[in-house]
């Protein structure tokens, strides 16, 4: 099992940066159209920026776990492989 951390991490990038091009530019024309519906939608995709990032460490922690269970496994195998090789009495 490889791990992607890179493109995991380029795609929250990214839909961190079209969320908050997306507010910034709606709360601008709301502001400039003077239509205040426009600027709540713009507020709201702010607010929305932190779902991504939420969702990105959720994933980062279950990784860390993932690998930190991995490696208990790999520790237990050699620890059964090496109980097998000792010389039986």
């Amino acid at each position: 099992m490889t791990h992607h951390g890179g493109l995991v991490r380029a795609g929250v990038v990214a839909a961190v940066g079209f969320l908050a091009l997306d507010a910034v530019l709606l709360a601008w024309a709301g502001w400039w159209t003077r239509r205040p519906a426009l600027v709540v939608w713009g507020v709201l995709l702010a607010a929305l920026i932190a779902v991504p990032l939420r969702l990105w460490r959720r994933y980062r922690r279950s990784m860390d776990e993932v690998q930190a269970a991995r490696r208990a496994m790999a520790q237990e195998v050699r620890h059964l492989q090496m109980a097998l090789r000792e010389p039986q009495h």
